[in-house]
């Protein structure tokens, strides 16, 4: 039952047999005779079918929901026994948004120095693509805004207030002087991260806010990318303080600060609302917890 249960979800994820089949490590016709034999065991259609995958039934729908329930709770279980027996040991699949990859680096490796068994996939994703993956089960946790946008029914763990610099060139007019306003960058020659990344959702609100509306001439999904125009054009970038002075160091780069106005959006840890979690999973919520505990 589970393993028809997991094919549900991987096609409600997919919504195209081939791709689900693949996603599973399956053949397509032992994805939709699993299908059928759900659909016999639960005495519903699930899955409307055509020439292709037309979509979940409304009975479809709510089976889903209960899917994701019972594979989760099948995974917390296993994860528990092998705890048990084994200690802290297994994998753990972390998504986090592109300006938060050095603050995963400190979790991940700080967490896995003190449970060596214990291995990660991390990915870079943004956030929105973080909770859908939650809701799939296709990752344990995600490292996003927590409020910003709404997240739903989730467990966090703050780990810091974002604040934003500027990135340019050492003999750029904006590198001769402090703090910099927003209102400032009017006609700067801008290169951001792309429209789908809640950090330009957040930029373009200072933006606003700030009374204007620069063009980004150049939008990327990669930090990498956005850094590297400015190391080797006329641009300017705004990232994160932290990951700004990570992908700057040793390089002919200054980071200047901008003027903070508001609240600083919180960035943490989030996982799925569970009570009780994995021995594995509670201890990586601890382990975020004390990265901002304040040592003794």
């Amino acid at each position: 039952m589970i393993a028809k249960l997991e094919m549900l979800i991987a096609l409600a994820r997919e919504q195209h047999f081939g791709r689900a089949a693949e996603s599973l490590g399956i053949t397509q016709p032992s994805l939709s005779t699993g299908i059928r034999q759900l659909e016999e065991q639960l005495g519903v259609k699930l899955v409307s079918r055509g020439s292709r995958f037309g979509g979940l039934t409304p009975e479809g729908q709510r089976a889903l929901i209960r899917a994701r329930q019972i594979v989760g709770d099948t995974r917390r279980l296993r994860d528990e026994m092998r705890a048990s027996r084994e200690g802290l040991a297994g994998h753990l699949r972390l998504a986090v948004i592109p300006t938060a990859l050095t603050w995963a680096s400190r979790l991940v490796t700080g967490f896995t120095a003190r449970h060596p068994n214990v291995s990660f996939t991390v990915l870079s994703r943004a956030s929105a693509e973080i909770l859908s993956l939650l809701d799939d089960l296709e990752i344990d946790v995600g490292i996003t805004y927590l409020d910003n946008e709404p997240l739903g029914r989730v467990t966090s763990r703050p780990l810091y207030a974002e604040s934003y610099t500027l990135i340019c060139r050492p003999d750029h007019p904006f590198a001769q002087g402090g703090p910099i306003g927003w209102d400032a960058l009017g006609a700067a020659r801008l290169c951001l991260l792309t429209p789908d990344m809640q950090n330009r959702r957040i930029i373009n609100r200072h933006f606003m806010e700030a009374g204007i509306g620069p063009a980004a001439l150049i939008e990327s999904n990669s930090t990498v990318v956005l850094v590297a125009n400015v190391l080797h054009g006329d641009w300017v970038t705004i990232l994160p303080d932290d990951l700004a002075r990570f992908l700057c160091e040793g390089k002919p780069l200054a980071v200047v600060p901008l003027k903070s106005e508001g609240a600083a959006p919180a960035v943490g840890l989030i996982a799925p609302h569970q009570e009780p979690y994995t021995p594995v999973l509670q201890a990586l919520l601890d382990e975020a917890e004390g990265l901002t505990r304040p040592s003794a």
